[in-house]
Order: structure tokens, then sequence, then C-alpha cells
């Protein structure tokens, strides 16, 4: 096994997900340190990540779900941090891609970066455009999908090196110097898919239903969960066809807008940059095709 880096998720039935997470940190990193908590050890998820280091969790839904999954995420990543120079944190649909124009791959990048800091990827939400790209992906995600949108929410800083809190949702921790290396990118997945973004939101639905609660405000969910905040699935994606699509693909200026904006989370002891809705659309250079 290498002790460079490993990577760590926690899913339920999110198996369209799983397969692609499997694909690119087990093929990077080794199924060996790769870490995965499966709510009721379903079958499928154990047959699909065999080799992998599978932590099995009862998986009846509860309210507040979300703060216990991250209680738990931080506890793990906190002691694999005993063991790996890097611990890459985070959602199945979630996954660290190193530009091409590096010249390296992610695992040989992470061996020769400095240690006791979190580093926070850019985060790309990766997108459908239905009427240009109507069949489903296949082995390869970059290609079949070119189009990405500016997803400052995705900016996590989610590889981990040093002792520190991670908030809720994995978004802010309590590291305070913010390093946002100018080739790593953190590639959303949630729209990848029409048909498995239904599914995704179908499933999605019927826990917080389940959890018999009547807002996002009554619960540590994720108000995204919720049938209330869903709208009607194909506008969702009309609308990211619909937006402007930018000439190039230089992102150093958003790099600097987070670095400008960094300050403390209140008194929360975290800390964040600002997080602004961005329209743009961009198309991935020819560079990233097959890096997932």
């Amino acid at each position: 096994m290498q002790s460079t880096a490993c990577a760590v998720t926690m899913l339920r039935d999110d198996l369209f997900f799983l397969e692609i997470w499997l694909r690119h940190y087990g093929g990077l990193l080794g199924r060996e340190n790769c870490y995965i908590v499966a709510h009721d050890r379903d079958p499928e998820v154990l047959s699909m990540a065999e080799g992998c280091n599978i932590v099995g969790i009862p998986g009846d839904p509860h309210k507040n779900f979300d703060m216990k999954r991250w209680r738990l995420l931080n506890n793990l990543v906190m002691g694999l941090n005993a063991y790996y120079g890097h611990v890459i944190v985070g959602d199945v649909d979630e996954l660290v891609v190193i530009d091409p124009a590096a010249g390296m791959g992610l695992l040989d990048w992470l061996a020769g970066a400095p240690q006791r800091r979190v580093y926070t990827p850019l985060g790309l939400e990766v997108v459908q455009m239905i009427p240009d790209e109507p069949e489903p992906i296949g082995a390869r995600v970059i290609g079949p999908r070119r189009h990405v949108r500016i997803a400052p929410h995705y900016s996590k800083p989610c590889i981990v090196s040093t002792g520190t809190k991670i908030a809720r949702g994995g978004h802010y921790t309590q590291s305070d110097t913010l390093f946002t290396p100018d080739v790593l990118y953190l590639f959303h997945l949630k729209y990848v898919d029409f048909e498995a973004y239904r599914a995704v939101m179908d499933r999605r639905n019927a826990v917080t239903a389940a959890v018999n609660v009547d807002s996002h405000k009554d619960a540590s969910i994720g108000r995204h969960w919720f049938a209330e905040a869903r709208g009607e699935d194909r506008a969702v994606f009309d609308a990211f066809a619909a937006r402007p699509l930018e000439e190039g693909f230089d992102m150093r200026p958003v790099r600097k807008a987070m670095q400008r904006s960094w300050r403390p989370r209140g008194d929360t002891g975290f800390w964040e940059f600002d997080r602004p809705d961005d329209d743009r659309r961009f198309r991935l250079p020819e560079r990233f095709t097959g890096a997932l």
C-alpha cells in the first residue's frame, strides 16, 4: 500500500456515482487506499467496491443525518491522517481532478505537495447539454460531457493533511490559510446525466419524506434533498443550456477572487470566501478528455 494519499466517501444507494468514483480513485490511488462508508452494507456496494475498505453503518433515515455523517467523516479523516500524507474526503459525486497540463497524475502531485495544510480545488459543475450530448456517459465522463459551470459552493477544502475540523457539508474548515493550486479542480457530477439526476432526486426526496419533517428548516439535511426545492427536472437542464458560453478557460481570476475575500466565518471558528452566483458556462479544453 502507498501512504501518499487515500480517498474517503459515504453513500446511500448512489451506485451510478460509485462506479465513477471507484474507477477514478481506485485507478489513481489503488482500491486498497479507498475508504467507503456504506449505509446498510448494500450487497451491490460490497460487490462493486471489492478490494476497498468498507465500513457498514445502519441505514435508517434520520432528520440529523448530515450532522451525524460529518461527525463520522471528521473522525475518520483525523484517524487516516496519521497514516497517509493526504486524505481526500467528499461526497461520492465529487471528484478531485488534476489539470493534464500539470504533466503528472494526482498521486504524483500529492507526493510532492507540502503537508500540514488543506487544499481547496476549484469547483466545477459538469453538466449535460441534452440537445448536444444526448448519449449517456460510458467508461469516460469527460469526452461525452464537455461543459462546466463555475460552482463556488463546490470549491471545497477536501484534501486534508493537518488536524482540522470540517464543517457539515464539507464547505468549510478551521484551517486559516487558503491553498487553491491552479492545477486542481473538484468536478461535481450531480448534473452530469439527466436520467441519473432524476433517479438520485427521487431517492433523496424519499429519504427526506421518511424522516417525517415538514421542511429542511426542521432537520440537519441540505435543502436540495427536499421535494420543495426540486422544481421541474428538465427545466433545470434547459437553464444550463441557456447560460452564455465563454471563450477560453482561464480560472485564475476566480481563484484570485477566492483569496481576496478569504476571512473568518463569523465566530464559528471556520473560514470562508465569497461564493457569488456565476451564470457563465465553459467548454473544457481537449486536454481534459479522459481525465475522468
